[in-house]
């Protein structure tokens, strides 16, 4: 049988699921952390263990935040390769990814919002140039 990843680590169904359909309280093995990191240096699973403790405390509407980033910069790779030409329908699969994140979200990603929706419009409104910088090189030629 296959496991899924949970935020206290992987768990493996049991079949033993209540009425609704969801798994029962995970077991102690399940969320025992000393185990989890057994098969890794000491020095490798403190350093896991301080990580984990540091994301858990970081609010989630900034890690989300953190990967609109990240897909608004695959945008502008796409929309502004060094080599070859712009890969529009690459950037707007990263476009609609992070719209669908900042305008899914809203207001509750907190002080970012503003921010991200601000990122969002300039990403559109560079697509829109760089498609029309194209289509004008290709009816020229």
């Amino acid at each position: 049988m296959s496991t899924l990843w949970t935020p206290s680590g992987e768990y493996e169904p049991s079949g033993e699921e209540g009425a609704t359909g969801a798994p029962t309280a995970p077991s102690d093995a399940a969320t025992d952390t000393d185990d989890e990191y057994a098969d890794v240096p000491p020095e490798v699973a403190e350093e896991l263990r301080r990580v984990r403790a540091e994301l858990a405390a970081t609010p989630a509407a900034d890690i989300v935040a953190n990967h609109a980033v990240g897909l608004w910069q695959l945008a502008i790779l796409h929309l502004t390769p060094d080599d070859v030409s712009p890969r529009l329908s690459e950037a707007s699969l990263a476009i609609d990814a992070m719209a669908a994140i900042v305008e899914g979200l809203g207001e509750r990603l907190g002080e970012h919002a503003r921010a991200l929706n601000d990122a969002l419009a300039q990403l559109r409104l560079a697509f829109v140039q760089v498609q029309g910088r194209l289509r004008d090189e290709s009816t020229a030629s």
